[in-house]
């Protein structure tokens, strides 16, 4: 076992000890097609050291390099071809050398020296290809996704787009194939088909449909970036918000690779991420989802367990944020309790109140919470009073007010909250004739009236026909 840590731990050192070589050999080439030129003359006789120490230098690169193969973390044809390409390099230095000492004609040795700068370049690209995926080079002169750009291409209509190869495939390939591809299996793990996810490799499977709390992919997306098993590491780009919660839903639902978006459960959170990877749709869920940038010290620990005592749901966000999720689910928000959330100010984005007796009274504290995001007021007891409260929130994106009271007179009074994106007012007290007039004053905001209705076809009735008379 100690042999095998030890052989382990000299392979890796290959991507470090092969610059070396590559700089010495590169040096003597120069120094050979240079020499050529009286101004030159006087290096030849660095020529013979700088081939010989690039020989050394190549075959411990080859040993270390065969080491670091016996992984099983690479593609094996292009190890393969790497490996002869290394040995070639290696023996041709020497080879140059012994041609150096022996003094043979200037033509030859300026021929080897070209023919071992084609051999260096040659195993470069095929170790470059190993360790960042065979369209390295090419990958800069394609329109391949820049960092901070979306992995996904954007589709026409995303509810009639096939979920894995429209959408899935393109984000794994970007972010996740050049160390999980055909070329390099990190892990022994490959990623690019969902047969090799299903197998996983060394921390299990990568994909467990309909659980991605159990998929081994998803575990290691979540852990927080300075982990040294988050993927994609810190170096490269990260997967958005978006992209991260459209995995998570692809595998809950069963992470079928023959379904379009329509044929898949849609909750109301998943929605509007579909919607941001369609060509042309409002990004609400650019900001819906969007954490604020600027960082925020811890919440009190107190206050927290005391709310949590009290069954109120308090979590963050997303891991390794400080930022948190608040929801009265199991809690009745009383005054005491409402009162403790001004504690939570600078932390507390998104609030949950549905079906709760919150009342226009108790939304006088919610108005102090100036950084909620999102919040949620469905079944509730508010009215128009209440939610007048709230415009003096300017980060709120999203809210509920299904089954409310609320009018359109005083939905018009959030007028200047301009970050709004989304509003539900299915069962409200505003009519879907004022749509229009509130649509020009929110001309961000997607204003859902609900009732929606799945059509009808020929088969899903049966006609009644009258009985043949004869």
């Amino acid at each position: 076992m100690m042999l095998l840590s030890i052989s382990d731990l000299i392979g890796r050192f290959h991507p470090i000890l092969v610059h070396l070589p590559i700089g010495i050999l590169l040096m003597g080439c120069l120094f050979q097609l240079l020499s050529r030129y009286p101004k030159f003359s006087g290096i030849k006789g660095a020529i013979p050291l700088t081939y010989l120490l690039g020989f050394f230098g190549a075959v411990f690169s080859c040993l270390s390099g065969y080491l670091l193969s016996q992984s099983g973390d690479y593609d094996g044809n292009l190890v393969g071809i790497h490996q002869w390409l290394g040995i070639s390099t290696a023996v041709f230095s020497l080879v140059s050398y012994l041609m150096v000492q022996k003094a043979v004609r200037e033509l030859i040795l300026n021929l080897s020296a070209t023919g071992l700068l084609l051999l260096i370049t040659l195993t470069g690209h095929y170790g470059g290809s190993l360790t960042h995926g065979s369209d390295y080079l090419t990958s800069a002169l394609t329109d391949s996704p820049e960092k901070g750009a979306s992995a996904i291409p954007p589709v026409v209509n995303v509810q009639q787009a096939m979920v894995y190869t429209h959408m899935v495939q393109p984000l794994l390939k970007n972010r996740c194939y050049s160390c999980h591809g055909s070329e390099k299996q990190k892990g022994k793990l490959r990623l690019d088909s969902r047969e090799f996810m299903l197998k996983g490799g060394e921390e299990g499977k990568a994909l467990v449909p309909g659980s991605a709390e159990e998929s081994a992919l998803i575990k290691r997306l979540l852990l927080p970036i300075s982990n040294e098993d988050h993927m994609p590491p810190k170096e490269k780009p990260q997967l958005s918000a978006q992209e991260l919660a459209l995995l998570e839903w692809w595998i809950k639902e069963g992470a079928d690779i023959n379904k379009k978006v329509q044929d898949l459960k849609q909750n109301e959170k998943i929605k509007p991420v579909l919607l941001s990877f369609q060509t042309g749709a409002k990004k609400a869920a650019d900001k819906i989802l969007e954490i604020p940038a600027q960082e925020v010290g811890k919440a009190d620990a107190k206050v927290i367990a005391d709310l949590k005592a009290a069954g109120v749901v308090v979590i963050p966000v997303t891991n390794n944020s400080n930022y948190l999720s608040v929801s009265f689910v199991t809690a009745k928000p009383s005054a005491n309790l409402l009162t403790l959330l001004k504690s939570l100010n600078s932390q507390l984005i998104w609030l949950n109140l549905a079906n709760t007796s919150i009342d226009d009274k108790g939304m006088e504290v919610i108005a102090g919470l100036k950084n909620l995001v999102r919040i949620n007021l469905t079944q509730t007891g508010i009215t128009d009073q209440g939610l007048s409260r709230l415009k003096t929130i300017s980060s709120l994106q999203y809210l509920n007010l299904t089954g409310t009271k609320v009018t359109a007179k005083g939905l018009i009074g959030l007028k200047g909250l301009k970050e709004l994106q989304q509003v539900y007012l299915y069962q409200s007290a505003v009519n879907k004739t004022e749509e229009q007039g509130l649509k020009k004053l929110f001309p961000k905001a997607v204003l859902d009236f609900g009732g929606y209705q799945v059509p009808t076809f020929a088969k899903d009735t049966t006609e009644v026909k009258p009985p043949v008379t004869s």
